[in-house]
């Protein structure tokens, strides 16, 4: 599930691509807080603001080595993914989760082996109402990112492409 390649000779590799829509290069705005550092699969997403039901209803499908991607509108008001929410998206064969927004729980996300991108933590709890949509086409930190792209992200930071990229060792 998580195959080692390197997100600079991805970059090298697809050089062409980065001038246009097909590959897409993360603002180096996030920190990784899961045991997992380097993570790679199909995106999943959901669009949601200081609210998690959405996250957790998506994290309770079977994962299928998917990462999910949360645009939480860079909000660091509430965490959207907590130690609990961690473990289940482990459980359901999540590869790893990338918010746009924060974490909380910390020192348990770090004990999961899963992926996990986050701005930052803060301890304040998400809302629970439900509000926001899934499998929309978001944008996270002004880049486009639609669900069925692929996400790899390691310690060098994030991409996305429209296709899944050869992966180079």
């Amino acid at each position: 599930m998580h195959a080692l390649f390197s997100t600079c000779d991805l970059c090298d590799a697809h050089r062409d691509a980065l001038h246009s829509d097909v590959l897409r290069v993360l603002p180096p705005v996030f920190r990784s807080y899961g045991k997992i550092t380097r993570f790679r699969g199909q995106i999943a997403t959901v669009q949601c603001r200081d609210d998690n039901a959405l996250v957790r209803a998506t994290l309770e499908t079977a994962g299928m080595a998917r990462v999910l991607v949360v645009d939480g509108a860079a909000s660091i008001k509430r965490a959207l993914l907590g130690g609990n929410l961690a473990a289940l998206a482990n459980q359901n064969g999540w590869a790893g989760v990338l918010i746009n927004g924060c974490v909380r729980d910390v020192s348990e996300i770090q004990q999961v082996p899963i992926g996990v991108l986050a701005l930052a933590s803060v301890p304040a709890p998400p809302d629970k109402h439900g509000k926001g949509m899934t499998d929309a086409v978001v944008s996270i930190q002004d880049v486009i990112v639609r669900p069925g792209e692929w996400l790899y992200a390691d310690e060098d930071g994030v991409i996305v492409s429209r296709e899944p990229l050869g992966l180079a060792l």
